[in-house]
């Protein structure tokens, strides 16, 4: 009774503790998030082990991403650690740490006075609070606010349109991703992403490190949607971070730009999450808005791989119910779905995958829609042809095995495809009668359902790819 649509649950004080994460997932999620803008690596490193414990008591593959602060600039200190900004008041953005005015404000970033130009926006708090460079006078930036409202101490700055000179990677990412490698992180997300050369800086790094973590590239930039497809295709995976991405583009775009994010990973098969703000009112409420779950339904009718919980889990008075109310939506969405035929193949082959596993795996999504098959089982040494079938966007419930352990994990970020330990994953007459078998104890199958078994040549000598129509027999 899972969801195809993968839940990505962001751990923090609400949910840390293994009793808790066991709940979220049982509710439904398969990947938990740690966010390095908010601990290190000492907070997060007993983290990591009580997830690592519970998958392993639940018998169950359980993913992790570490998400990389990145390059954001927050302001520094304010009196009473408020400031109001009534509509055109005028604020000077100061070098330094000390402001020795009420209407002088510092940053995080040591060369904003340099960067900034008469004409450019200044974003603060999410947006809620706009402001426009008069002037630069030495060693201050004036400005006046267009849009008032109120900021807090240590919130985020956004510059629309300004090109800066900070680095992706800062040295806290590099330390902290060389961390999630020692660490055996599974997925690392990279924060304010601007060119495909970024992805494959942090890339090079993990690769020197003897990690195998796939990197998520996040799109909150608008360099980033201006070299879309050269990021999405160097990634391993994307994230369409609304949260910043709409702070620096016009927020009416946003539902286009992540419509446009989407196909771009499908052609490219690159898993995508879409995070922030699903169920944000969950934080507080029991029950979310209608908008909200309309914005998850379209998330999943879109093709998005997996949905983000941010403040909801982390901090929120019910994490719990968020995963549940985003898993009920997801299968209520997909039940709509699940007449669906599978997609056409992509022109670009996913990464890893020869074109004749390509044909094979859509052939066998095809062939599973057209004879009512019960079950899809993917057997996958890297994972490529499992990431392949979820590309299909099959309906046919799909289940992947592999004798890695770190392959299975990767898996629960694939849409559609549910990763399973204990099955074989290097014999093929084995793994028919074994899928079977488990699939008649779990009351999945009977007698006379089909199953499709799809796999690359580690099961069988000889061959490249094999499918398999299978006919499950009486017991």
């Amino acid at each position: 009774m899972r969801a195809r649509t993968k839940i990505v649950a962001t751990v923090g004080p609400a949910c840390r503790e293994e009793a808790q994460l066991a709940e979220l997932v049982a509710a439904g999620a398969s990947v938990f998030r740690l966010n390095m803008a908010h601990a290190g690596p000492e907070e997060l490193r007993p983290i990591v082990e009580r997830i690592r414990r519970l998958s392993q008591r639940l018998a169950q593959p359980i993913a992790i991403l570490v998400d990389l602060a990145g390059p954001k600039i927050r302001l520094g200190e304010l009196p009473g650690d408020q400031l109001d900004c009534e509509l055109d008041a005028v604020f000077h953005f100061i070098r330094g740490d000390s402001p020795a005015a009420p209407h002088e404000l510092t940053s995080t970033y040591d060369r904003l006075v340099d960067e900034l130009t008469p004409g450019d926006r200044v974003m603060l708090a999410d947006g809620t609070v706009s402001m426009l460079v008069l002037e630069r006078q030495g060693d201050r930036a004036i400005c006046r606010v267009v849009q008032p409202g109120s900021v807090r101490s240590r919130q985020g700055i956004n510059l629309p349109g300004v090109h800066l000179s900070v680095p992706t990677l800062d040295v806290d990412d590099r330390e902290h991703a060389l961390w999630a490698a020692q660490a055996d992180i599974d997925f690392i997300s990279l924060s304010f992403v601007r060119s495909p050369d970024d992805v494959r800086q942090l890339k090079e790094l993990l690769h020197d490190a003897g990690s195998e973590a796939h990197v998520v590239a996040k799109i909150e930039k608008a360099e980033a949607l201006a070299e879309l497809d050269a990021i999405v295709e160097a990634a391993d995976a994307v994230m369409v971070a609304r949260g910043d991405l709409g702070v620096e583009i016009d927020v009416a775009r946003m539902p286009i730009e992540q419509k446009r994010i989407i196909a771009a990973c499908r052609r490219f098969q690159r898993p995508v999450i879409i995070a922030t703000q699903m169920l944000d009112s969950m934080q507080h409420s029991p029950r979310p808005t209608r908008a909200e779950t309309t914005d998850v339904a379209n998330a999943i009718i879109d093709g998005g791989d997996a949905c983000m919980l941010s403040g909801e889990t982390a901090i929120g008075r019910y994490p719990r119910e968020a995963v549940q109310m985003m898993q009920r939506i997801a299968l209520a969405t997909e039940d709509s779905l699940k007449n669906r035929p599978p997609l056409a193949a992509p022109e670009i082959a996913a990464r890893g995958v020869h074109p004749v596993t390509q044909s094979v795996v859509y052939g066998a999504s095809w062939i599973a829609h057209r004879l009512a098959a019960k079950l899809v089982v993917v057997a996958s040494h890297s994972g490529a042809t499992a990431l392949a079938v979820s590309g299909s966007r099959s309906y046919v419930p799909t289940v992947g095995v592999s004798a890695q352990e770190p392959t299975l994990r990767r898996m629960c970020l694939y849409g559609g495809v549910t990763p399973l330990r204990g099955l074989p994953a290097r014999d093929i007459n084995q793994l028919m009668d074994e899928a079977a078998l488990w699939g008649r104890q779990q009351g999945y199958l009977q007698a006379g359902d089909r199953i499709i078994v799809v796999g690359g040549s580690h099961l069988t000598k000889g061959v490249h790819d094999i499918l398999v129509v299978h006919v499950v027999e009486d017991a």
